[in-house]
């Protein structure tokens, strides 16, 4: 079956290969969070988006698939509620951006800026941070396929940019969200949310100027 970014909590993950990486997204935990595990295809290696909840359906996910990262995308309690445990079953490093790390339990092996480079086996992934829902948060770009594959954690979902708390954070992460993805990368971008489905910059665009009238 084609690929839809359909998921439900309790329900089967969906996959998709992108030029030598298939990605594999499922929803877990009461917020209905997306998490997403990504392999580079020539070395197995692998990276997790995002450890939100369900210890034992992400490590079930995993099963013997050798994951070295995993990246959190912020610093809310859903995004990383089976970090621990996923953690201490895989081995791998994890990763967040500095202005929230301190918010997240597990501490950070590594930290990532604005333009740094996230690599599992022959695939990478660029970091772009994104300020508003949090300071600290991230989307990670994959751009070794046709298109762009964006994944935004809480910044950027179908419909409108992700929840501030005033209007100077709501202006923040506006503005990233415009400069740093509408302005960079092409309609064809797929964006692959923190909570639930899936869309396109281009489906997206038209919207913007009505998202910033109405300040969320």
């Amino acid at each position: 079956m084609a690929y839809t970014g359909n998921v439900r909590v309790g329900g089967p993950p969906d996959t998709r290969q992108i030029n030598g990486v298939t990605v594999t997204k499922i929803a877990v935990g009461p917020y209905d969070n997306n998490a997403y595990l990504l392999r580079c295809d020539a070395t197995g290696e692998a990276l997790l988006i995002d450890a939100a909840a369900e210890p034992g359906r992400l490590i079930e996910l995993i099963g013997g698939t050798p994951v070295h990262r995993i990246v959190t995308t912020h610093r809310h309690p859903d995004h990383w509620q089976a970090l621990a445990e996923v953690r201490a079953a895989t081995g791998a490093a994890t990763i967040a951006h500095p202005a929230d790390a301190p918010g997240i339990p597990v501490p950070a092996d590594e930290l990532v800026e604005d333009g740094d480079v996230v690599r599992f086996g022959d695939a990478a992934l660029s970091v772009i941070h994104l300020r508003g829902h949090t300071p600290g948060g991230i989307a990670l770009c994959y751009t070794g396929a046709e298109r762009p594959h964006l994944f935004t954690g809480d910044s950027l979902f179908p419909g409108g940019v992700g929840k501030t708390t005033t209007p100077e954070t709501f202006t923040s992460l506006f503005n990233d969200v415009s400069e740093r993805l509408f302005d960079r990368l092409p309609d064809a971008t797929w964006v692959y949310p923190g909570h639930g489905k899936d869309t396109t910059l281009g489906t997206e665009r038209p919207h913007l100027p009505e998202w910033r009238a109405r300040g969320w």
